[in-house]
């Protein structure tokens, strides 16, 4: 701590005291009163205190007494926690049960997270009769999954459908080419989930709806028409799955259409799949998030991106934070593919040749600057990263310009997907909803060039072991200067005897030069040299020529 630092405590709390005396002379000072005790005078003064003694006497053995039995309680709980391991037929059923249900949890707990995602996520597919996929409007085609979609394919009699989340985001004009462009292959509906944060909560053990606030929510009533349609083909109760990327908006999306807080929503990038909470209360339940009689409600976690995706697409669909990853390759990557007159409009810097350069102007711009007054350029990239994944900001992307279907469908699965639906009615619903949806204008909003679909990871044998980051940067930074260090090792021994020599010599002639500092190390280093070639020159003898 600093000495200016200190002395300013100090004085505050020198204040602080001046100001709590200052107070108590004011209210006046009041001794505590003592006990008088029983005086002379009193009758049967000796009786009076020999009770009290009594009274001592018994409240000493009641907490001895009471010491003794928490002592006895202490030792029956070892000799049964010793039995468990001895005798395991002697142990109560449900303490076993529970032992066993502990260890499964702790065995889970230890497991790869990114495996515990593909496995719950292969719950929700299986548990499910309908499965929603989550869409972000501004790149619809890059928040589809063709291996999941596959999968949904492969398990049985499973309808798909497609909802256009955030689609307030996008130009008009360009939500109506998307819906088109979808509804050929899938049942797709337009939405947008607006939640209000702040009754944004952690769903604890304890489920408590919370009750919930938001702005109109569209098309939550063409959405509901088409779940009870699917409801009557199948003729009974049926589950619906709702799966998606990170940050696509399916917590929101299941909050609206139950109109209550009951899953934790937040700007936090992969919230669902990094606590692992409201997924697994709803699944594990059996029960899921009952919208009404028939239809029932599960969350899932996000998809695992498979790490063969090009550099934008992890960067914005990956659920790892900033942090992990390298904030500026990330923002460069995200960059390259946005419309640069646009970007220099909506962020008002001047054209730039080069991601860095624009991060410059960006960080002068906003004031992020370092020490020094250098712009902040991982601070910007960070913000633009942070921006493009958020929920408000407005970019969008152009629909193929010829519709070709997809390698992991066919024309009867199509068909099968779209049987016994109302398309007409649902084309009225989505068109009425765009209308209701008062979308950005195209000056305002930033061009960018999608890169199609973004592979992701079902099986939990596709996913490396990965060690940290800083693990592999240390042992890349070691295996470099292994080479070096292995060179200058025999000279670096020789060097460290001689100056420790030395240092011992410096600190007994200069016994300041003990204290730690850059300036004293520095002058002692000069001290050894002089004097080891003025040892030198003293040791060599002029006299004696040598060839």
């Amino acid at each position: 701590m600093t000495c200016h630092k200190r002395y300013k405590i100090q004085k505050k709390v020198r204040e602080h005291h001046r100001k709590l005396r200052k107070e108590a002379k004011k209210r006046g000072h009041k001794k505590p009163r003592k006990d008088p005790g029983v005086p002379n005078s009193a009758p049967f003064k000796e009786a009076l205190l020999r009770e009290a003694e009594l009274r001592k006497q018994q409240l000493e053995e009641l907490k001895q007494q009471q010491k003794l039995d928490r002592q006895k309680e202490q030792e029956k709980k070892r000799k049964f926690e010793a039995s468990l391991g001895v005798e395991p037929s002697d142990v109560d059923p449900v303490k076993e049960e529970f032992g066993q249900h502990k260890a499964k949890k702790a065995k889970l707990a230890k497991q790869h997270p990114k495996k515990l995602y593909c496995l719950e996520l292969k719950k929700v597919i299986e548990a499910s009769d309908v499965v929603l996929e989550v869409l972000d409007a501004r790149d619809p085609l890059g928040c589809r999954c063709p291996q999941v979609e596959n999968a949904i394919l492969q398990g049985g009699q499973k309808r798909l459908v497609l909802v256009l989340n955030k689609s307030d985001l996008v130009p008009r004009e360009n939500l109506e080419n998307w819906v088109n462009y979808l509804k050929k292959e899938l049942p797709t509906v337009v939405f947008r989930a607006s939640t209000n944060l702040k009754y944004k909560r952690k769903i604890t053990k304890e489920r408590r709806n919370i009750p919930f606030k938001s702005e109109i929510c569209v098309g939550k009533e063409g959405l509901w028409k088409l779940l009870r349609d699917f409801q009557e083909i199948y003729g009974k109760a049926i589950q619906v799955g709702v799966i998606g990327f990170p940050n696509v908006g399916k917590s929101s999306l299941i909050n609206c259409l139950k109109q209550e807080q009951i899953c934790n929503v937040g700007v936090s990038m992969g919230l669902t799949s990094s606590t692992l909470t409201n997924y697994r209360i709803l699944f594990q339940e059996h029960a899921g998030c009952p919208l009404d009689k028939q239809i029932t409600i599960i969350d899932s976690p996000s998809f695992i991106v498979s790490p063969i995706n090009s550099p934008a697409t992890l960067a914005l669909r990956s659920p790892a934070s900033i942090e992990e990853l390298r904030p500026v390759e990330a923002a460069s990557a995200i960059l390259s593919q946005a419309d640069t007159r646009q970007v220099v409009l909506k962020f008002t810097v001047p054209d730039f040749k080069s991601p860095s350069e624009f991060f410059t102007s960006l960080a002068q711009r906003r004031g992020l600057h370092q020490k020094g007054g250098n712009p902040n350029v991982e601070g910007a990239a960070k913000l633009l990263w942070s921006q493009w994944t958020g929920g408000s900001f407005g970019y969008y992307c152009h629909p193929p310009p010829s519709w070709t279907l997809s390698p992991h469908f066919n024309e009867n699965i199509v068909t099968d997907m779209k049987l016994g639906l109302n398309l007409e009615e649902l084309e009225k619903n989505n068109a009425h909803s765009i209308q209701a949806i008062r979308g950005p204008h195209l000056a305002s909003s930033i061009l960018f060039q999608s890169s199609g679909l973004t592979n992701g990871i079902t099986e939990e044998k596709d996913i490396v072991e990965e060690l940290p980051k800083r693990k592999e940067r240390k042992q890349e930074e070691g295996e470099d200067l292994g080479d070096i260090n292995s060179d200058q090792k025999s000279v670096d021994e020789e060097a460290d005897h001689c100056l420790s020599l030395s240092h011992r010599e410096v600190a007994q002639t200069y016994p300041l030069l003990k204290r730690p500092g850059q300036v004293n190390e520095q002058s002692a280093q000069s001290y050894v040299l002089d004097r080891m070639s003025e040892e030198e020159d003293d040791a060599y003898n002029f006299s004696t020529d040598y060839v």
